[in-house]
């Protein structure tokens, strides 16, 4: 028997939050138990349910007369699930109530449903004025931890509450088109061909908003290659590492490729590029985005910080490091990073980074530029990190990013989430002297 759709939303966030375990990967083992046609609504509500997460789980203490015991975390599940369902979805009251109440006898909560169903009819009935009631609190009303909030409001005073504002807006489907075969304007022309609307961005020349998500496979020449999905501040990329035919380039944590392949569009496919990662699952992913689009690279497994291990000593004329970070940046497309990241992943992310930085250096030409990348908003990733770098570094020179969004940190350029547009990003480009 398959499952009811709220059960399975309810059992993946229960993974997500009390077993720290990434959202993508556990939507996929339950989209495999429900209705082939509740797939889409199980993702709606999981995503949902993460990004409003501190408020539901405010709202139901505040319902609440005592905390459920340890036995019933699948019907506190259940009871964000209801919450989401009638405070920011449209989906039917009836039916939400109806069908999460109902999820109690397939997780064999059945002695819960008089309690939930109170829960979720008391919410219906005085929705406006628990909601007002989160007012108050800067987690429950910014939708964000509280470890985080105080970073953002030490590092960015004058944006944080608009940095946690744009985090909660479900993000733009943005492509980026293949150059290397076509105009931006010539796919545009061929998506209004199809019916499908679109817009050109505003920071990188090769990209696309549509008005609409959709499947990629039903754009146009997708499968040959003439577009691909990627945010528009990752776009930048390419642009400003600048690439030219015939270079030696490193792509030193690739997966899973849209960084890569860009590289390659920008110089006709005529760079000797590697692209490098430490996760050989994720490498195939790379294989794929280059097979599509027609380029080859060079892949291997390794790690950065280790260059010992795979490097065979010969410098690369341009290095892109798209380091591992915390992803703040990217909060809107998985929610689920305000539950799983905490404030020591921080720390350590920052470390890491730096030793990656230092040890990539190594293998630049004298002449040569690396870009440093995350898809962070911390400062103690990103400026912290290249000054850090800069104070021991006397052969780097920092060169200037000029960008119409986002703004100048001193040590490099920082992207912030922008609705309608690009994700939170930063870049800073050192010269090799």
């Amino acid at each position: 028997m398959s499952m009811n759709c709220r059960a399975g939303a309810a059992l993946a966030l229960l993974d997500v939050v009390d077993k720290r375990k990434s959202l993508t990967p556990v939507l996929v083992r339950y989209a495999e138990k429900i209705p082939a046609n509740d797939k889409g609504l199980l993702q709606h509500i999981c995503y949902g349910s993460c990004r409003h997460f501190f408020s539901l789980n405010a709202l139901s203490k505040m319902m609440l007369e005592h905390p459920l015991p340890a036995d019933a975390r699948p019907v506190q599940a259940l009871m964000w699930v209801g919450l989401y369902q009638l405070a920011y979805s449209d989906i039917s009251e009836h039916a939400a109530i109806h069908e999460t109440v109902e999820a109690c006898g397939q997780l064999k909560q059945d002695k819960y449903r008089g309690l939930l169903n109170a829960v979720l009819r008391r919410f219906q009935r005085e929705k406006s004025e628990l909601l007002t009631g989160l007012q108050g609190s800067d987690v429950p009303h910014y939708q964000h931890p509280k470890w985080f909030i105080k970073l953002l409001k030490k590092s960015w005073p004058q944006r944080w509450q608009e940095i946690c504002e744009q985090a909660n807006i479900q993000a733009p489907m943005c492509l980026r088109v293949n150059t290397h075969k076509g105009s931006v304007s010539d796919y545009l022309q061929l998506l209004a061909d199809t019916g499908i609307k679109a817009t050109v961005g505003k920071v990188s020349p090769s990209a696309l908003y549509l008005d609409k998500p959709m499947d990629v496979f039903a754009l146009p020449n997708f499968e040959q290659g003439s577009c691909s999905v990627q945010d528009e501040a990752a776009q930048l990329a390419a642009q400003l590492l600048n690439p030219q035919p015939g270079e030696k380039v490193l792509d030193a944590c690739s997966a899973p490729g849209g960084k890569t392949c860009h590289l390659l569009e920008h110089a006709s496919g005529q760079l000797a590029l590697t692209a490098m990662d430490a996760d050989a699952l994720r490498l195939n992913r790379v294989h794929e985005n280059l097979a599509r689009l027609g380029f080859s690279a060079n892949t291997l497994v390794g790690e950065a910080q280790h260059p010992e291990q795979w490097w065979d000593g010969e410098a690369f004329d341009r290095i892109l490091l798209d380091v591992p970070c915390s992803a703040t940046g990217v909060i809107r497309r998985h929610p689920d990073i305000k539950l799983l990241r905490q404030k020591q992943d921080i720390d350590n992310l920052a470390q890491l980074q730096l030793a990656i930085l230092q040890q990539a250096w190594q293998m630049l030409k004298a002449g040569g530029s690396l870009l440093y990348a995350t898809c962070s908003i911390l400062p103690q990733e990103n400026a912290h990190n290249i000054a850090a770098f800069l104070s021991t570094q006397t052969d780097a020179s920092l060169q200037n990013i000029e960008l119409p969004s986002g703004e100048d940190t001193g040590y490099g350029w920082q992207l912030f989430p922008n609705a309608h547009s690009h994700d939170g990003f930063f870049y800073a480009l050192l010269k090799k002297i």
